[in-house]
């Protein structure tokens, strides 16, 4: 066995080469059906090498790997791809058959042939040329395939039992083995864990819940354990759905008959808690959007039955046309949970933006945030907020309508600030000035006008940090734009002296050109000038006057000798 074939067996064998290969290969962005490719590419490539074809172009001729073989480990590594393609199948399948039922059916076939290939590894890995580390390895992998096969048929018993059996041996080996292979196995163990729970949940433990809607948390259970964890969050809450009846927004009481608005509201408080706990950024993000989501949802299934409630209304003509209906009061707060969920995830994705901007750059080949990119934030934030001001039924709500108008100065305050700082990044210092003053107004304006809504508006940004950080920006504004001028002032003049003249007419005198450093340096003169040159000569043919040409009188024809008989053959065409 070559050195290079060993060094693939005993230091880089299945879950490394498994890791690398997925992520390089489509996974990495959820894309099985790219690594199913991959996969049948590589059989193909290691059976040409190999020499170990199954038949040509007219006759299949099966064939197996044996122990005898194991003298050249890339036929393991034959069974493994195997494996890898057939898993790599059922999970497309498996994205396939949400709207397409029928290819479930496949996708056991295929997982069934996985597992199928990992136990053939299994057993050749028995071998005593494999050393212990790869048995095991292939022992988890073996098991890891059983427990998604069992998974997918329902048998939570059963598919606990390999799922823990597989966690069990990765355990192991992390614990045994460098830090750089330990992380890909704490990996493998955080994916089998919500499984693990999931099972255990549908066995009966009902703890397990609490266990996944931590994991959720913490963003364990991705790609397809999260759509399972989120129609169970949504089983559990649609049997508490029974016992709400109503819901009390503003000062007023509305009933709420439509299952999936209760089902809604039941997981606001959950959804919100779940948020505030989150420390990671991108977890969080995908809560924002899942809850965004759900309250569309609602709101459309709200506005479905509002519309067959006016075709009611038109029929009896009700005469009580003016007041706000209940239904409609219900769309109302549900736009309001949606707009204020939306102005939530803006302000985060603001705050992570500020502290990235002050942060320094390390990697100047990145674009990293700019000012530019807050005020697009702060935008939709006062868009949202001009929406809440617009609700059907709280136009006379004097309270709300000035908490939002209070909201839209603190927004408009930071809006103004980030404009400012955007000017300064291309040193417009009067213009940065101006909006700074405007900044303040709105900040002072901010807090004489709290001082009666302080409990409503505790989760709005410290106004008074802002009017900190505006002051301290005007002192750095106005010494930058002193030092700005100065350095200008000290250039020689006739060194700025500008000249439209190409750089290479004048390569013997040094100016200062800052052109030369931008965009469209003056370098040469494109198109160049017109210059003469030499004209092709132009010959005549002169001899011709002067040559003498013979008489032909004797050679041309004497005519009028015919007479009339002539005349007439000439006519009808008898004449020579």
């Amino acid at each position: 066995v070559s050195s290079r074939h060993e060094t693939l067996i005993y230091k880089h064998w299945l879950l490394q080469i498994i890791k690398e290969s997925q992520q390089q290969h489509g996974l990495r962005h959820g894309d099985y059906q790219r690594y199913r490719g991959y996969c049948s590419r590589r059989l193909r490539r290691l059976r040409k090498t190999l020499g170990f074809k199954m038949g040509n172009r007219h006759k299949f001729v099966g064939k197996k790997v044996t122990v005898e073989m194991l003298s050249d480990n890339r036929y393991l590594l034959l069974v493994l791809m195997e494996a890898e393609r057939a898993w790599s199948y059922a999970m497309q399948l498996k994205q396939e058959a949400n709207t397409e039922p029928r290819k479930r059916f496949h996708l056991l076939a295929r997982l069934r042939k996985a597992a199928k290939h990992s136990e053939k590894l299994e057993k050749l890995c028995e071998s005593p040329r494999v050393d212990a580390k790869t048995k095991l390895e292939a022992q988890a992998y073996t098991a890891y395939l059983t427990g998604m096969v069992d998974f997918e048929l329902q048998e939570w018993k059963l598919a606990m039992e390999a799922f823990n059996k597989c966690k069990t041996i990765y355990e192991k080996l992390a614990s045994a083995f460098t830090e750089e292979l330990a992380v890909l196995y704490r990996q493998r163990v955080d994916e089998i864990s919500p499984n693990i729970r999931y099972c255990a949940y549908n066995i009966g433990d009902q703890n397990a819940i609490n266990d996944l809607m931590q994991m959720r948390l913490t963003g364990g259970g991705g790609g397809m354990m999260a759509e399972k964890l989120e129609a169970l969050i949504t089983q559990a809450r649609t049997k508490q759905a029974a016992t709400m009846s109503e819901v009390e927004w503003r000062g007023r009481s509305v009933p709420v008959k439509i299952d999936k608005a209760r089902i809604f509201l039941l997981g606001l408080a959950d959804n919100e808690a779940a948020i505030a706990q989150t420390a990671n950024e991108e977890t969080k993000e995908h809560l924002y959007e899942t809850l965004l989501a759900e309250c569309r949802d609602t709101i459309q299934a709200v506005r479905e039955e509002l519309k067959s409630e006016a075709k009611q209304r038109e029929r009896s003509s009700d005469s009580d046309s003016g007041k706000v209906s209940n239904l409609q009061f219900l769309h109302s707060y549900l736009t309001y949970i949606k707009l204020c969920t939306l102005v939530k995830r803006n302000e985060s994705m603001a705050h992570t933006l500020q502290a990235k901007l002050k942060e320094p750059e390390t990697d100047e080949t990145k674009r990293g945030p700019r000012p530019q990119d807050l005020i697009r934030l702060y935008d939709i934030i006062l868009q949202s907020l001009a929406e809440l001001s617009t609700l059907q039924g709280l136009e006379d709500d004097h309270t709300f309508q000035k908490e939002v108008s209070l909201k839209t100065l603190v927004y408009k305050a930071y809006r103004c600030f980030f404009i400012a700082q955007s000017y300064v990044l291309v040193k417009k210092w009067s213009e940065a000035l101006v909006l700074y003053e405007r900044v303040l107004k709105y900040a002072k304006e901010v807090q004489s006008k709290a001082k009666s809504f302080n409990n409503s508006l505790k989760d709005l940004p410290d106004v008074q940090e802002l009017i900190a950080e505006v002051n301290a920006e005007k002192y750095s504004l106005q010494a930058a734009a002193i030092l700005d001028t100065d350095e200008t002032a000290e250039v020689p003049s006739q060194q700025q002296v500008k000249d439209n003249t190409p750089l290479s007419d004048r390569l013997e005198t040094f100016r200062l050109d800052p052109t030369l450093v931008g965009k469209q340096p003056n370098l040469v003169q494109f198109p160049p000038d017109f210059q003469p040159i030499p004209c092709k000569p132009l010959f005549f043919d002169l001899a011709l006057n002067h040559v003498a040409f013979p008489a032909l009188d004797d050679k041309v024809e004497q005519k009028g000798k015919g007479g009339l008989t002539g005349y007439i053959k000439g006519i009808f065409g008898f004449g020579s």
